[in-house]
């Protein structure tokens, strides 16, 4: 018996600390509000024929309200389009499941900022999208598989890697359980 008592014991000390603790770049709490904002987590590296793009990831709380601020880099000697976010832009989730958790981009349009750099264009685009109530608890429950991003006049689909090796820092990333990770620390 006492044996089952240290076995279990032992177990859930175990899982009180597995979870890695958060990381915030941002934890404010003033007489405003609060806001607090994950660090930038890559979900999606593409280097193919001197182009280069980037998906990150971070979650935010403002008040209480939690939000996804996704950001695309790109990067090519050629011209870049503009892939605009509107009050119409949407992130699709398709998790392992099966169900799809859909994000709705608040109503502020953003087409990015063109940036030139020895030679290269360079394009930052963020977006913020609020979380849908009823597909929020998915999120904390099932891997990600592919990911659609619906701008304003275009449609981008990604394949969600399990594990990604970044060609930019070397750093070894696990998109597919992001928000398993990381959505308790804007609850």
């Amino acid at each position: 018996m006492k044996q089952l008592i240290t076995l279990t014991l032992f177990l859930l000390t175990l899982t009180a600390f597995a979870q890695k603790p958060c990381e915030y770049s941002v934890n404010v709490n003033d007489s405003i509000g609060s806001y607090k904002i994950t660090n930038e987590y890559l979900i999606s590296e593409k280097n193919f024929g001197g182009n280069s793009s980037y998906v990150f990831f971070s979650l935010a709380q403002t008040d209480g309200l939690p939000t996804l601020n996704l950001q695309l880099i790109q990067k090519s000697k050629d011209f870049i389009k503009a892939n605009c976010f509107d009050k119409n832009s949407r992130v699709f989730l398709q998790l392992q499941n099966g169900k799809v958790v859909t994000l709705m981009h608040i109503n502020q349009e953003n087409c990015g900022t063109l940036i030139r750099d020895s030679g290269f264009d360079n394009r930052v685009n963020t977006g913020i999208f609020m979380f849908v109530k009823d597909n929020y608890e998915e999120l904390k429950k099932s891997p990600i598989t592919m990911m659609r991003i619906k701008y304003l006049t275009d449609t981008e689909d990604y394949i969600v890697k399990s594990e990604i090796t970044s060609e930019m820092n070397g750093k070894i990333y696990n998109p597919d359980t992001y928000f398993i990770q990381n959505i308790r620390c804007v609850e």
